[in-house]
């Protein structure tokens, strides 16, 4: 008996047996349920649910009936697996926030997107959409192979014949062994669209490709940021994404902003996503929201974030994206079955396929309608023949004994097939009347007809191909829709400039830091002494601060207060209207708080010929080559290391030949050249340019120009020009020589520029007052001296920010030749500062600063 027992016992190798068996069950998640087909964009679960309901009779122009009653044909047929697996599938096929185009029209709870469950199975109830009748449309027409269920007991289809590109229209996601699937859904027009031109161009490109389908189309919308992670995917077919809400900003009437959410990402929990941002008010991770609630109702989504009064939105919403789903990343992964083995595929590869699919489909139609036609043929041409010969017909049929004999009989005397003999046989009277037989002869004519066409469209593989587009532009005028997601180019795109044309543009930054571009075509050329065109949109106490023309191609620099630099390229700038104020700088760069612009630089190549020269509020100024900040990530950089309590004033691009002039707030300027500084690297802190008494701090610093003045403006309100003769050059480090006399009726300096009759002065009070007055209206005095009132800013008032801005076409009107209360002051009695001491000129510090820089990254470009 134990000898018989150890005949039964196989050795084997442990280690091969769990390869082999850990390889079958891989396989089997592989192909038979986490990937689906490239043909039909289906898995098993879903195609054995189509399926089950197509021969349930469930179809799109029937009843609903309980979803228990398809899961148990699904289950008890074709899927051997869970119930609330089938289920949760079939749930999933019928919301419209997870399938681009709704496979199942459900009626009934089933489920939102807020992550409630769907009603169970006994309540809710579903039949076919129209769109999923497009899947299985011809099935019974011999289009596809059919293999056995799991039982052996039925039969059911390997793929579908897919009248439309499901795999890209609804895209899937899957967790196979080993490999996964995450395929995002598309616009069905797009993609049709794409498929067509690949039927006329077989040799196109993607990057062709993608001017067709430019990208993917999410059931709930929102917006894809960048378009170098869809060109990465569809040309590799691997690559990421970023998904962002779509949001606005409202005024309320109590001065207040909120923040209106109208679509999130996609596969994002609306509920949880709610419940986060409460997380991060309550632990004040993000400040300043004041209510936050959900208004959305059967219309459509609306969250709303009420915004603290002295908050900003702007910011508020950019620390929501960075910290909750409302921005979220998508991994894009093209993979499924091609010929039942994993591959992971290109947009052309993909339409390709489908193309290849839908040839075999449209050829075993065509086959197949072949063979009925020429049946029903064969059959008419055995009528025809008892129609001529009807009264001998009838006597042998009289004559025979059994159906046997006399079918027997017709085939041998009139040479028919047994079907036609039959078909004789089966004919009933009514047939042998006149109107019966010119029926018979015309379906006939129209088979044979039929029968030619049919073999012309075997023979001809651009016959078929022409079947295919006409069919697909049937389902894309039945079922195309809008496009829901937008796709705007934004931080992910700098790969992509081939694709962006080159022009010319105009770049407007206002002083509350609102940016925007436009053509430069917008500003056409006019005669002087014209109305002008009417200007950008600002608000009372805003103004157009930085105007520049650049390349949409070229680089823009941007400097802060903080000694940072960020940049962008001109196209990244949004394009507006020449009325619209444009949008917060803070939605293009993450400034931080309480960091704003100083200083904005276009550049068209960064060169070793140019340097950039940095002048700070503590008297150190820094030059360093213009090749340095090439490569700026985009969190910024710093681009001068600064010490403790001081900020970046200006920074200015120099060609290595230019002088420099620099105010303080007592009223002193020095002039150098700017050789006097050396170059040093982009992280260095810098060396003195001007000596500074305890109290005094520079308060502007400029460029040297001919023709031009010297304006300085002082706190009360007073200002003056004067020649730049007036202003010997000094070595750097020195304390400088008297700009503007100061006392208490003017004030102390505020600002020191460089100017010329082509510009205006914008002066904005403490009190929110602004006046814009022409350079050419403000009197040309001595540096010994106290200036002009520009401004009235009243006992308890103050200037607080003073800007130089460009004459546009807006500004040229008549100007009055008298200024308002115009009064030179001059003090005899004060001493003449020109004449510096030696020691003042000296260099105090030639040094290099060595403050050690906060590390921070390198500077590659990511």
């Amino acid at each position: 008996m134990e000898e018989q027992d150890r005949s039964r016992v196989k050795e084997i190798n442990i280690s091969q047996e769990m390869k082999s068996s850990f390889l079958d069950y891989a396989m089997s998640v592989i192909v038979s349920r986490a990937l689906p087909d490239v043909r039909d964009g289906l898995k098993p679960v879903h195609r054995r649910i189509l399926y089950a309901m197509n021969e349930l009779g469930m179809t799109s122009d029937k009843a609903y009936k309980k979803s228990a009653r398809i899961v148990g044909e699904v289950i008890g047929k074709y899927h051997p697996h869970g119930d609330s697996a089938v289920y949760e599938t079939m749930v999933r096929m019928a919301q419209n926030f997870s399938y681009r185009y709704m496979l199942i029209d459900g009626h009934g709870n089933f489920g939102s997107v807020d992550g409630d469950a769907a009603a169970a199975m006994r309540y809710t109830e579903a039949r076919m959409s129209k769109i999923s009748m497009e899947l299985i449309r011809d099935i019974n027409k011999d289009t596809i192979d059919y293999q056995d269920n799991y039982d052996g007991s039925e039969r059911e289809p390997i793929v579908l014949p897919s009248r439309f590109p499901n795999l890209l229209v609804n895209g899937t996601s899957g967790i196979a062994v080993g490999m996964a699937t995450n395929i995002p859904p598309h616009q069905l027009g797009e993609v049709i669209d794409g498929v067509l031109e690949l039927s006329h161009n077989p040799e196109i490109s993607v990057a062709e490709l993608m001017d067709f389908i430019p990208g993917p189309d999410f059931p709930t919308g929102a917006e894809i940021v960048g378009i170098s992670g869809i060109r990465k995917a569809y040309q590799t077919g691997r690559g990421s994404i970023t998904l962002r809400a779509k949001s606005h900003i409202e005024e309320m009437q109590n001065g207040k902003q909120r923040i209106i959410v109208t679509e999130i990402p996609y596969q994002v929990n609306k509920a949880k996503l709610i419940e986060k941002i409460a997380e991060l008010v309550r632990d004040k991770k993000i400040d300043g929201i004041t209510d936050l609630r959900d208004e959305s109702d059967r219309t459509g989504m609306r969250i709303v974030i009420e915004v603290r009064r002295d908050a900003n939105a702007n910011v508020l919403l950019n620390n929501l994206f960075k910290q909750t789903a409302l921005q979220t990343s998508y991994g894009i992964n093209l993979l499924a079955l091609v010929d039942g083995q994993p591959k992971v595929l290109n947009l052309k590869e993909c339409l390709y396929h489908y193309l290849e699919h839908q040839k075999v489909v449209i050829r075993r139609r065509t086959a197949f309608e072949l063979r009925k036609a020429e049946a029903r043929a064969h059959i008419l041409e055995g009528l025809r023949i008892a129609l001529d010969h009807i009264d001998e017909i009838i006597s042998l049929i009289r004559g025979s004994q059994t159906t046997e004999i006399a079918r027997n009989g017709l085939m041998e005397r009139f040479e028919l097939s047994y079907e036609q003999a039959q078909a004789i046989l089966d004919m009933r009277l009514q047939r042998l009347t006149g109107l019966e037989r010119d029926k018979i002869e015309a379906e006939y004519a129209e088979l044979v007809q039929r029968i030619a066409e049919l073999r012309a469209i075997l023979a001809d593989g651009e016959k078929v191909l022409e079947i295919i587009r006409e069919e697909l532009i049937e389902v894309r005028e039945k079922f195309n829709d809008e496009r829901r997601t937008i796709i705007s180019i934004g931080e992910e795109s700098f790969e992509d400039e081939d694709l962006i044309p080159r022009q010319n543009i105009v770049i407007t930054l206002t002083h509350n830091g609102y940016i925007k571009r436009l053509p430069i075509s917008t500003y056409r050329s006019q005669k002087r002494g014209g109305k002008g065109i009417q200007g950008m949109g600002t608000n009372d106490d805003d103004f157009v601060q930085h105007l520049f023309t650049t390349n949409s191609h070229h680089t823009i620099l941007f400097f802060t207060n903080k000694g940072k630099v960020y940049r962008l390229k001109g196209y990244e700038i949004p394009e507006l209207g020449r009325t619209a104020k444009g949008i917060p700088i803070i939605n293009l760069l993450q400034i931080e708080k309480e960091e704003y612009i100083s200083t904005v630089i276009p550049i068209e190549e960064f060169d070793d010929k140019h340097n950039l020269f940095f002048m700070t509020k503590e008297g150190i100024c820094k030059r360093s080559p213009l090749s340095y900040f090439a490569n700026i990530r985009r969190g910024g950089l710093f681009a001068i290391n600064l010490r403790e309590e001081d900020e970046l004033l200006g920074v200015r691009l120099t060609d290595g030949n230019q002088e420099i002039i620099i105010g303080t707030k007592s009223g002193l300027a020095i002039r150098f050249h700017e050789d006097d500084v050396r170059l040093m690297g982009r992280t260095a802190t810098g060396v003195k340019g001007i000596t500074l008494s305890d109290d005094d701090r520079v308060v502007g610093m400029d460029i040297i120009e001919a023709d031009h003045d010297v304006l300085t403006v002082t706190e009360k309100g007073y200002g003056k020009r004067t020649t730049i003769d007036d202003y010997r050059i000094q070595n750097r480090g020195g304390k400088g020589i008297k700009t503007c006399n100061i006392t208490d009726k003017n004030g102390p300096v505020v600002s020191l520029t460089v100017v010329s009759n082509d510009h205006d002065l914008m002066i904005i009070t403490t009190a929110g007052v602004i006046i814009r007055l022409h350079v050419s209206e403000i009197s040309q005095l001595g540096r010994n001296t106290q200036g002009v009132t520009l401004i009235r800013v009243g006992d308890d008032g103050e200037v607080a920010t003073v800007a130089r801005v460009d004459i546009d076409d807006e500004d040229i009107e008549e100007r009055e030749d008298d200024v308002e209360g115009e009064e030179e002051i001059t003090n005899p009695d004060t001493v003449n500062n020109e004449e510096t001491s030696a020691a003042d000129r000296v260099l105090e510090a030639e040094v290099e600063v060595e403050l050690e820089p906060e590390p921070e990254p390198d500077d590659t470009n990511e």
